[in-house]
């Protein structure tokens, strides 16, 4: 797509653009905002009037020794969305007459620290609000945190006899943990496990719809789809539950048409075949009592707003509303009581409330100024481009870029054949780039038509700016799928962006680079940044923020070249505090032993190897007993850094 080139530096420029530009005001849903200092501001209740400006708590945590990469959470906007959500379902029954009842759980899988599910489940106790498992590990955690009655615990997922065991605990203790059955042999194995552990279970039944999802994730529905029973294998579900005499067992019926849904017409149509299901197995005799929607709720990453696979065309309302209608609907057109609504809502509740704070430390520039030296004998080529240089401001701009770039190719030429020195190639080449950074800044001056080529050669020219932190990580939905996250600068946007850049991170692995960003109308391939500014010996931090990486980023990461977990911050608010918030809890990221421990490497074993290299160094006299000592020392110590970089 060709886009219009960013304009230069003016006097003019205001907060407003900057939040058209970034379309904070969009993705931000009313939780993220800029100041009047030109600041990124969380606020984390919309409405409120209390703005936590990030730069503050990035300040907060530096005098914690906490460095960065930070990730920020804010908790109050992870309890915010957990209210909303179950206040939209309220408000929608309510609206439209639904006889049943909303039971929200929390997939554990889309964030399963412990603080985030403690603060899901404490924002959603006076709802019932429960929790979603889909493995062994999950199960435990749920099971001791889980301490209410009411709330729903549904176990999704292949399943072995252990899990099964385990899950019927819960049963005893009087939860209400329903086994979902993913396919038919699954049921067999719960019946076996059941009666010899003399507890009736509470089942579910996921069903295999043909209704399927578009966007990303739309091969996890359909007919196709890795779960779930089809039509016959629900009916021999039902026949095997009757013959055993438990068809009050079967409590819930289980869809899930795909994550991030971004069209609300696949929405309605799903959940409408998975309504006609149950109001089918209803009159089969089976007192379902929940019908399971599934996850799908959409997160508008770029706020356009759109049916785009990182956008979503529909409202929180006009969801809510969609799914309430369409069940009622159905379950009158059968006759049929209508069920209590359960949703696995996890990306909608969780994306939000955390930022990834990343730190910019250099910057790499096509067009970066070269101190070379330029006598009256050049290469005809080097005094091309001299003459060229010379005449930009009478000569047409595009011809002067034809000719750069003619002279840039036959240098490319020459040299491949051996016939050019390596100091007229870099002359050539810096003043190639010299002449086509001229060249943009003309055009992005003019009001005129901008040449396709002239286009395509802002992204050419774009600058790569180097963060301190791993795509891997922290951030590998965008690596692994092309997710795209809003990024932005936190400070300095009441001054305009002059540059354009991509993101490289710091390891060693190429594909570890954000190359796609946000915006209202598909995706650009660079990011409108401030010039670093030098400031005494080193460049003044320019901190990026990373927004809505809540949902999967915390606990999909890799420990690609050893970078761990990073940095945490937990901002609550309270009214009583001088700034109207405060920091609840810091948490260290991994330290290097920490993250060569998980790949099996012992501390012990390392430091015992690193003396006897250096014995062998002070006995061979490379090295002063004193200063091996303290190199032995300085290793030790090393092993508790962070394994990110330190500025």
């Amino acid at each position: 797509m060709i886009r219009a080139l960013m304009n230069p530096p003016a006097n003019d420029w205001s907060v407003g653009q900057a939040r058209e530009m970034y379309h904070i005001d969009r993705w931000g849903a009313g939780y993220y905002d800029i100041n009047t200092a030109g600041r990124v501001v969380a606020k984390p209740l919309p409405g409120d009037d209390t703005a936590v400006e990030l730069s503050a708590v990035i300040a907060a945590a530096q005098k914690r020794d906490l460095d960065g990469p930070l990730l920020i959470r804010f908790q109050d906007i992870l309890r915010h969305c957990v209210k909303s959500l179950c206040t939209a379902f309220d408000e929608a029954i309510a609206r439209n007459g639904y006889e049943g009842r909303y039971r929200g759980v929390f997939p554990i899988k889309v964030n399963e620290l412990r603080e985030v599910v403690e603060e899901v489940m404490d924002a959603g106790a006076d709802n019932e609000f429960g929790l979603e498992v889909g493995s062994k590990a999950e199960l435990f955690a749920a099971l001791a945190l889980q301490d209410l009655s009411n709330a729903l615990l549904i176990c999704n997922g292949y399943k072995d006899a252990d899990f099964i065991r385990t899950a019927l605990t819960g049963t005893r203790l009087g939860k209400q943990v329903i086994l979902v059955i993913e396919k038919l042999d699954e049921l067999d194995q719960i019946l076996r496990v059941a009666k010899r552990e003399g507890v009736q279970p509470q089942l579910g039944i996921r069903l295999r719809l043909l209704s399927r999802s578009t966007g990303k994730w739309a091969d996890s529905g359909g007919e196709d789809a890795k779960f779930g029973l089809n039509t016959a294998q629900l009916m021999a579900a039902l026949e095997r539950l009757r013959a055993e005499g438990w068809e009050d067992s079967l409590r819930l019926l289980h869809s899930h048409i795909g994550s991030q849904v971004p069209d609300i017409l696949t929405v309605r149509k799903a959940v409408q075949e998975a309504a006609r299901f149950y109001a089918k197995v209803r009159k089969e005799g089976f007192p379902v009592e929940y019908l399971d929607v599934g996850g799908g709720l959409a997160v508008d990453y770029d706020g356009s707003r759109a049916a785009f696979e990182s956008s979503a065309n529909y409202s929180l309302r006009e969801y809510t509303d969609d799914l309430v209608q369409t069940i009622g609907e159905v379950c009158h057109a059968e006759a049929v009581p209508h069920p209590n609504i359960v949703s696995e809502s996890g990306r909608a509740i969780a994306a939000h409330h955390s930022v990834l704070v990343v730190q910019v430390f250099g910057a790499n520039s096509k067009a970066q100024r070269t101190r070379l030296k330029y006598g009256e004998d050049e290469h005809p080529l080097v005094q091309t481009l001299l003459k060229i240089r010379r005449n930009l401001g009478r000569s047409s701009k595009l011809t002067a870029y034809h000719n750069a770039l003619n002279c840039k190719e036959d240098a490319h030429n020459m040299f491949a054949f051996g016939v050019l020195e390596l100091e007229v190639k870099a002359k050539v080449e810096t003043l190639y780039w010299e002449i086509c950074d001229r060249v943009l800044t003309h055009f992005r001056q003019s009001e005129g038509h901008v040449p396709e080529e002239i286009a395509t050669l802002e992204d050419q020219m774009s600058d790569q700016y180097v963060c301190n932190f791993s795509v891997f990580q922290s951030l590998l939905d965008h690596w692994a799928i092309g997710q795209l996250f809003p990024i932005m600068p936190l400070q300095r946007l009441n001054e305009r962006p002059t540059r354009e850049a991509t993101l490289a991170d710091i390891t060693c692995d190429s594909d570890g680079a954000v190359r796609q960003f946000i915006d209202l109308e598909g995706t650009r391939d660079t990011l409108p940044l401030h010039a670093l500014k030098p400031a005494g010996r080193k460049a003044e931090p320019y901190y990026l923020g990373i927004f809505l990486v809540g949902a999967y980023q915390d606990v999909i990461g890799v420990l690609h070249n050893l970078f761990g977990r990073v940095n945490e911050m937990h901002v609550f608010l309270d009214a009583d505090e001088p700034d109207g918030y405060y920091i609840e809890e810091t948490l260290q990221g991994h330290s290097i032993c920490d993250c060569l421990t998980t790949m099996q490497y012992d501390r012990r074993e390392l430091t015992r190897q690193m003396k006897r290299q250096i014995d062998a160094a002070i006995q061979a006299d490379r090295v002063q007993p004193s200063v091996g000592m303290q190199m032995l020392l300085d290793y030790e110590r090393g092993l508790d850094d962070y394994t990110y970089l330190s500025f």
